[in-house]
């Protein structure tokens, strides 16, 4: 019993001993390795029994993709020895990440017992994706699509979740897609050109590749195109005007009575030379053929010059001095200005068409320039009564006066600005002054506008015995809550033109808080109190009114949403009572089909006017549509108008049409039913038809006509007549000797076309086509020949000492898949063409329509598996006329060697003792 206990201990302890766990010292790093390496993996062995020990040593792994060199093997022990056995692996670049076991089984050839030993390693994540242009046009032509292809791959061993977008094109591909390790696709993108294209472009794509869980991977390729037009805008030897003349028929029914006529304009501004020196503006206007109003225009002609520093004005014009002496005076007259470097000097003359007490003014000024944004002016202006037609209630308007002023406006910081001005008046019996004061602050968080002006009771100025404050103040609290405040009060006695009636006189002082509750909705709150007089004879109302109000603008969607809440108490005036007043409105707009929509309605029950709680309902809408570029129709309706508006022209209705015609031609209608200024009730039709011109009217040339002409040479094709050359919109067609010829070709760049339905289908010419002309000479000249074009075809296949062995590439495409089948990339290079093909392993491929010449072929690898290799990477040939190449492309598989060590290796390890 002993003797056998004592032979089974001898005989398996030594295998036992494989067993153990490996010392420290001979692992080996195995927590980084990388797809696509070779490594050693160490087993250490010892031999514990007396006899010296032979095994038989073979190797597997977890995965297929972790191949060992030396698959099997034998190793020596002597007796009471310990060695190490090395384990060399090759990883293969689609071994993903994760760890894989390595077990080494071990026999005894004398006992033929057998044992293992497992030893693990952990390939580390490689994310590389590479993303590469593969195919673009160079030239396209307007009109056509632009379609480009981009090779993506995964070099990686970790599967990638992409997500595919472009910029400025359509990608033909979901835009979320999955690439496993090594796995490669073809990406293709297009986008439309436009057929009105007016002159050449280039045309830049792109393709950008980005993961969700590696931003570092993010990757974006461009490609260019050059667009050729095929309808260029017509170019013109001439600077030109621009100028738009209309004629217009009227017609309005007032009151009653009907009128109707023609009334023409004519419109210009620009330069008179190209280099924009001369600037000139015109305006001409004829007779009104009806009452005037706000729809139409009224007769108006006038002038502008400017050059440099000089500026002229003749004809009409709303003429400014100042203001506190003439704020706005609509009239007929002259004005100059010339600014030096930094001071300016000028004046006008004018003499007033809608104002019956002032029949000239003179006025004469000069400023100066402190800084960039700073000046200071002082001027002086003449007014001259109509003595005839005075009027002794308003002396100041109707006797000589004499006004001399100065105004400066000052910034004052990056956040303040300043500006004021004091004027003073003498006339034969009176003096007055005048004078004004304004500040604007505009800080982050700060804004806010306050103006104050007075002029004294016999100030001859614009304004008269009257002041005026205004000012606007807004802080915001917080990015969503601001308050605000606000308050106006009108001057009451001024010198308007007669052609519109006078506002109502306001003055009105609101508060409040605005809340931005979302992005695209605010709430207001608002208090305060507002007064309303009407100005006309007999009064329609006047009040004063206390008020708080509710205000909220919400976009929802494509809709855009305003409600508005009013209530307050109204003191009225004109009748002696007080009441309550209430508001409610809506305002609903939005878009859709080309065409805008705006809804709006209110109800309000007021004691404003001439009866206490007088219930009132507005409603309106209005509709624009634009059919197309060159169609719109636009209609308007609204019930009615609250009467502190009755001073103005009102639309009631209005229907307007535009169509152009023809370039430069157009055509408008328009109907109208409104309320005239000062009416309440009674309406006017008003209806216009109006054609109008957009000449260029030329003013300057500046080029002269060139020409290009040139010979086909006949290089071996059947013939040279009756090819169509193409220069943007000029056209030439060849005669029988080849020669062809552009007369009377506006100068610039150009590309040079063949119409290849005039050629025979294999023709190709000897230099690269569209042709990139550019005709400055006077004559230019331009040869080149046609001939055959050439092809290139062949073959991608494992060599013939290779096909043995192609039971190994199957099975590697299997194991990869049927979306990662090896592939090559194959580039055709000449002096002017690239083509690239990804070919797959044991495909044909054929490259077409070359050009004769000497060429080179280029095979680049694609990921291909590192056992394989190109035989022959590089072709260098020359092509002749209508000739076929043939070549076979041969991958074969690569050689392993190994290399032994000669001497042996000790291996050892130190044991440390623990020191007492």
């Amino acid at each position: 019993m002993i003797k056998t206990w004592i032979l089974f201990i001898v005989i398996l302890f030594p295998l036992l001993a494989f067993s153990q766990q490996q010392p420290t010292r001979l692992v080996s790093k195995k927590d980084s390795l990388m797809p696509g390496m070779s490594t050693s993996i160490p087993f250490s062995l010892q031999n514990n029994s007396s006899e010296n020990k032979v095994y038989d040593i073979s190797v597997t792994t977890s995965n297929p993709l972790i191949t060992p060199i030396l698959e099997k093997g034998e190793f020596q022990i002597s007796s009471q020895e310990s060695s190490v056995y090395l384990v060399p692996l090759r990883i293969s670049a689609e071994a993903t990440q994760g760890e894989y076991s390595i077990t080494l089984n071990i026999t005894d050839r004398s006992s033929g017992l057998a044992s293992t030993k497992t030893s693990s390693i952990t390939i580390s994540a490689n994310r590389k994706l590479s993303l590469t242009a593969l195919e673009s046009p160079e030239f396209t032509r307007a009109g056509e699509t632009i379609r480009a292809s981009f090779l993506l791959k995964n070099n990686g061993n970790v599967t990638e979740n992409l997500t595919l977008q472009s910029k400025n094109a359509i990608v033909d591909h979901d835009p979320s897609i999955t690439l496993g390790p090594n796995e490669s696709k073809i990406i293709t993108i297009h986008k439309a050109t436009s057929p009105e294209l007016g002159q050449n472009e280039f045309q830049n794509l792109n393709l950008s590749v980005s993961s969700k869980d590696n931003p570092k991977e993010d990757q974006t390729v461009y490609i260019s195109t050059q667009v050729i037009s095929v309808h260029p805008a017509n170019q013109d030897i001439y600077h030109r005007l621009p100028v738009v003349a209309s004629l217009s028929f009227i017609g309005m029914k007032n009151m009653g009575i009907y009128n109707d006529g023609f009334q023409g304009e004519i419109y210009g501004k620009g330069s008179l030379d190209k280099e924009n020196k001369n600037q000139i503006e015109f305006h001409a206007v004829t007779h009104n053929p009806i009452e005037l109003n706000t729809f139409t225009q009224y007769e108006e002609y006038f002038i502008n010059y400017k050059r440099d520093n000089l500026f002229l004005h003749l004809g009409d014009k709303t003429y400014s001095s100042s203001y506190l002496t003439e704020f706005a005076r609509y009239g007929r007259g002259a004005e100059i200005r010339y600014d030096f470097n930094r001071v300016s000097v000028g004046g006008f003359y004018n003499r007033p068409r809608f104002f019956r007490d002032i029949k000239d003014e003179f006025n004469i000024y000069t400023a100066l320039k402190i800084r960039k944004e700073s000046e200071v002016s002082v001027g002086y202006l003449y007014k001259m009564p109509m003595k005839e037609e005075s009027d002794i209630r308003n002396i100041s308007a109707n006797a000589e006066a004499h006004l001399p002023y100065t105004k400066g406006k000052f910034k004052i910081s990056k956040h303040i600005n300043l500006s004021g001005e004091f004027a003073y008046s003498t006339t034969k019996n009176a003096e007055g002054t005048a004078y004004m004061a304004q500040a604007e602050v505009n800080f982050n968080k700060f804004n806010g506008n306050l103006a104050y002006m007075k002029a004294s009771p016999q100030f001859a100025g614009y304004f008269t015995n009257t002041n005026t404050f205004s000012g606007y103040l807004q802080y915001r609290l917080t990015k969503k809550i601001s308050v605000l405040a606000n308050y106006m009060q009108d001057a009451k006695n001024f010198q308007r033109d007669t052609l519109f009636l006078a506002a109502p006189y306001r003055k009105y002082l609101q508060y409040g808080i605005q809340y931005k509750y979302l992005s695209n909705g605010s709430i207001i709150i608002n208090h305060g109190f507002q007064k309303y007089q009407d100005r006309l004879e007999p009064k329609q109302f006047d009040y004063y009114e206390r008020f708080f109000r509710v205000s909220i603008d919400q976009r929802i969607g494509i809709f855009q949403v305003n409600l508005e809440g009013q209530f307050g108490n109204t003191d009225n005036y004109l009748t002696g009572f007080n009441g309550h007043s209430s508001l409610y409105a809506a305002n609903l707009s939005f878009e859709k089909f080309k065409t805008s929509f705006s809804l709006f309605g209110s109800y309000a029950i007021t004691s404003r006017y001439q009866l206490q709680n007088q219930k009132q309902l507005y409603y309106g809408a209005r509709v624009f549509s634009k059919f197309s570029d060159k169609t719109s129709l636009s209609l308007f309706y609204q019930n009615n108008y609250i009467p502190e508006e009755y001073f103005k022209d009102r639309n009631l209705f209005e229907l307007l049409f535009h169509q152009q015609l023809f370039p430069g031609n157009e055509l408008d209608l328009s109907g109208r039913y409104s309320l005239q200024r000062g009416q309440l009730g009674d309406k006017d039709f008003i209806f216009s038809m109006r054609y109008t011109w957009r000449p260029n009217i030329p003013v300057q040339r500046t080029a002269e006509y060139v020409s290009l002409s040139g010979n086909v040479g006949n290089l071996g094709i059947k013939k040279t007549e009756g090819i169509r050359l193409m220069l943007g919109n000029y056209l030439s067609v060849t005669d029988k000797d080849g020669n062809y010829i552009f007369k009377n070709v506006l100068p610039g760049n150009y590309f040079l076309e063949i119409d290849r339905s005039t050629t025979a289908i294999n023709d190709i010419p000897t230099v690269g086509f569209p042709a990139t002309m550019s005709l400055l000479n006077k004559e230019n000249i331009f040869n080149f020949g046609l001939t055959a074009a050439a092809n290139v075809q062949g073959k991608v296949q494992l060599s013939e000492a290779e096909k043995k062995d192609q039971t190994d590439i199957d099975a590697l495409q299997t194991k990869k898949g049927k979306n990662k089948r090896e592939s090559i990339i194959i580039e055709a290079i000449s002096n002017d063409q690239t083509y690239r093909k990804v070919c797959f392993i044991g495909e044909d491929f054929d490259f077409t329509y070359l050009r004769p010449g000497d060429w080179t072929i280029k095979l680049y690898r694609n990921g291909l598996d590192k056992r394989y290799k190109i035989l022959n990477d590089k072709f260098q040939f020359t092509l002749q006329p209508s000739e076929i190449k043939k070549l076979n492309i041969q991958i074969v598989k690569q050689q392993i060697e190994i290399k032994y060590q000669q001497e042996s290796l000790k291996v050892g390890y130190n044991v440390i003792k623990n020191k007492k």
